[in-house]
């Protein structure tokens, strides 16, 4: 090949790279706002004169540095959400409290309600003490400022089911229906959902165990019944109470279901001689 050809070539071949590497760098660092061209505006609409993200993988890669990409967390890798946990499924309720020392724990079924349910807390929060209320969805529904005074007051708000019937006669979805549809109304109100259950009559079942749990309920029953739902006399209640009394006792009353005035009275009286017998008044924790 004449010299004079070789010579041509060569020059041109060394143009043309020029050329390639200027593109290059023209494209590597100019800024995006100096590019020409239509862009999305946040409305979705274009606005021209101003270049938007370019597409594909190789602009993301230039967005992010390799170190940037280690830096992004993974989702798979994200911590799982928090869920309470299910309390196990028991095969019986508990009838006492263990490993609280000199305590006794006060509750009181069927309520809230508006004419028995007041000198109760009212009785409570005179000596500073805490109790547990199994509340009827029925009756809490049209009592809600009484649920959310016992709250106030730091009393725990148990499920009694919802219209208080005998649960074993009862079918899977009612009774599902009966203690869901008070731990709605307990959360509606208060925030949280009932921590505690206790069956109507102390009639429990299989069903009602597995059911309580996966509602995040534990199943109470009791150690002493007043007995003050047959309405026996003020006297007869407190001494039920007195005698009965001991370390860990569960004390059975009513503030609702019938007249229960006689409750009312028989707490003035049993619950200072409790606390000046050296009883400390207090509720589970969970």
């Amino acid at each position: 090949m004449p010299s004079t050809r070789r010579a041509v070539l060569r020059l041109a071949a060394a143009l043309g790279a020029t050329a390639t590497v200027g593109v290059f760098a023209a494209d590597r660092f100019t800024e995006p706002d100096a590019v020409t061209g239509p862009a999305a505006t946040p409305g979705g609409t274009s606005s021209p004169g101003r270049a938007g993200p370019a597409a594909g993988p190789q602009a993301h890669a230039a967005r992010l540095s390799p170190s940037a990409y280690r830096l992004q967390p993974m989702t798979s890798y994200a911590p799982p959400a928090f869920r309470r946990a299910v309390p196990p499924v028991r095969q019986r309720p508990f009838l006492s409290m263990s490993g609280v020392g000199r305590s006794m724990v006060l509750t009181f079924d069927d309520g809230p309600d508006p004419r028995y349910t007041p000198g109760i807390l009212e009785t409570l929060r005179r000596y500073d003490c805490r109790a547990m209320f199994f509340v009827c969805g029925e009756m809490a529904v049209e009592n809600q400022d009484l649920l959310r005074e016992m709250d106030a007051d730091g009393h725990i708000v148990g499920n009694h089911t919802w219209s208080h019937p005998l649960v074993p006669k009862l079918r899977p979805s009612r009774i599902r229906d009966e203690l869901g549809s008070t731990s709605e109304i307990v959360e509606q109100v208060l925030g949280t959902p009932p921590l505690w259950y206790r069956a109507p009559y102390g009639a429990w079942n299989r069903l009602s165990f597995e059911i309580g749990a996966e509602l995040g309920m534990e199943p109470l029953a009791w150690t002493v019944d007043t007995l003050d739902w047959k309405e026996p006399g003020t006297g007869s209640i407190v001494r039920r109470v007195v005698d009965g009394a001991a370390p860990g006792v569960v004390v059975l009353s009513h503030d609702a279901g019938g007249n229960r005035s006689q409750s009312v009275a028989a707490l003035r009286r049993y619950l200072p001689e409790l606390l000046d017998a050296g009883y400390h008044i207090t509720v589970p924790r969970r």
